[in-house]
């Protein structure tokens, strides 16, 4: 899957788990936790994004990701491997 699929994809799940954000632009460069994203809404997306694309990862392979772009990143880099 190619990057800005996944990036689609993740916004969806962003949309999915955070209601209150739809029709608000969501951009790479955005942390989770600035769009009012708990640590649960976080952990759901991410796990809804691995769903997704049947990933499995280990949390440290997710330690550097600091906005929506790492996290598109680290999937794209996961799903290619």
């Amino acid at each position: 899957m190619q990057r800005d699929e996944i990036f689609e994809m993740v916004k969806g799940h962003i949309y999915e788990v955070l209601p209150d954000l739809e029709g608000r632009p969501v951009r790479l460069e955005d942390r989770l936790t600035d769009l009012g994203a708990n640590s649960v809404d976080r952990a759901e997306v991410t796990m809804l994004a691995m769903e997704s694309l049947s990933l499995q990862m280990a949390r440290v392979e997710l330690a550097g990701v600091s906005n929506i772009g790492d996290l598109v990143d680290a999937l794209h880099a996961k799903s290619n491997a």
